[in-house]
């Protein structure tokens, strides 16, 4: 677990992403591997430095690190295959830097990879009817879909929030992708056209829903020291917060409630900063909803206050809070698991380096994943190295 001590002692060094989109030629680990060669290139090092390994993915496999590594040539001394969803990559950096502070390993690469839209499917693995899934699976609620609608209608319920409120985030997360020629999506989108897409699980509609695509994403961290000799500036680990609160969305205390008012939190202590010394947001948008609540629990605004938060343009380009600037998961892209997405794009926004949608010159952003059906949060607080 990341305490105080770990502020700032670990820095990410090189990102990349994959090909995206819609990848015939590729496998779960070629895109692996592409995104991996890039990362390494970007922090100029070689797999022969890698000598920590985590990534995470779909279908479940045994000793998944174990085979991702043997395709990747690595020989890694520590590795970490923890599936918790789509907040995995981020909480993988919590113990990425754990590892490398203790001595474990000097250089750890975290990749992701997936080929979902190829295979055609949004069945991640399936879901027993047991323990948890005793009632939602023989009742039929489309998961995870149907958990997140379950808490967007109660949201509405409790807020007077209404479906043009979700809309707006929707809209913002297209007009980025606009700005990324990456982007898979970038059609212009209103709110009323968001209105009039397919209900799929009320109150969410078609496009409240994340796009399926293929993709994969690396990400390559070390200590601090070591970062300032390599070739990209270093972006530095500040804080981060794992905190998760069910497994099923039945079993959830109250479901407009998230795990990330902890992880938050704890992220926050740890790097000595809070709320409002945030520049710039990458948050999980599964679904439009999972946006407003992580809002509000990660303390960027009142419970209840995320439809305003968000009004008047205030997270589309040229507004004064840049929230999910690469397009998200919902226009930019989303293989299975978002997660590491986030974190590329924290980094490149740090960095400079995001082109037509450049969001100023942050110095402080805020990656936050979601997993599960609300079910388990992360976050983490990277900074620009001052010079």
């Amino acid at each position: 677990m990341t305490s105080p001590g770990l502020r700032d002692r670990t820095a990410i060094v090189g990102v990349a992403e994959s090909d995206i989109g819609k990848t015939p030629g590729h496998t779960v680990f070629s895109l692996q591997q592409q995104a991996m060669t890039a990362a390494l290139r970007d922090a100029g090092l070689r797999p022969a430095d890698v000598d920590g390994f985590m990534t995470s993915g779909y279908p479940y496999t045994e000793r998944q690190a174990v085979s991702a590594a043997e395709y990747l040539g690595l020989r890694p001394r520590y590795v970490d295959d923890t599936n918790i969803g789509g907040s995995g990559f981020i909480a993988a950096m919590e113990r990425a830097a754990a590892a490398i502070e203790c001595g474990l390993c000097e250089t750890v690469l975290i990749t992701y990879g997936s080929t979902q839209y190829s295979s055609k499917t949004r069945a991640l693995g399936g879901r027993p009817a047991e323990f948890g899934y005793q009632f939602e699976v023989p009742y039929g609620l489309p998961l995870p879909l149907g958990g997140y609608a379950l808490a967007a209608q109660r949201y509405m319920h409790l807020y007077g929030a209404g479906s043009a409120d979700l809309a707006e985030v929707a809209v913002a997360a297209r007009q980025w992708a606009q700005l990324n020629p990456k982007a898979v999506r970038t059609k212009d989108l209103t709110v009323d056209d968001v209105l009039a897409s397919p209900m799929i699980s009320t109150p969410l509609r078609g496009l409240d829903c994340c796009l399926v695509t293929d993709g994969g994403g690396a990400v390559v961290m070390t200590s601090a020291e070591r970062a300032r000799d390599l070739r990209a500036d270093p972006v530095l680990i500040s804080g981060t917060g794992y905190a998760q609160s069910h497994e099923s969305i039945g079993n959830a205390a109250e479901i407009t409630d998230t795990a990330a008012r902890e992880s938050g939190r704890l992220a926050y202590t740890r790097a000595g900063l809070g709320p409002s010394d945030i520049d710039i947001a990458q948050i999980y948008d599964s679904f439009t909803i999972t946006v407003l609540l992580s809002l509000e629990d990660l303390g960027l605004c009142g419970k209840g206050e995320a439809a305003a938060f968000v009004a008047d343009g205030r997270i589309r380009p040229g507004g004064d809070f840049p929230l999910n600037t690469s397009g998200g998961g919902l226009s930019y892209c989303h293989p299975g698991m978002f997660g590491i997405f986030l974190i590329i794009e924290a980094v490149r926004q740090l960095r400079g380096e995001t082109g037509n949608r450049q969001a100023g010159s942050p110095r402080v952003a805020l990656c936050h994943g979601t997993g599960g059906q609300l079910s388990t949060a992360s976050t983490a607080i990277l900074r620009r190295e001052e010079t």
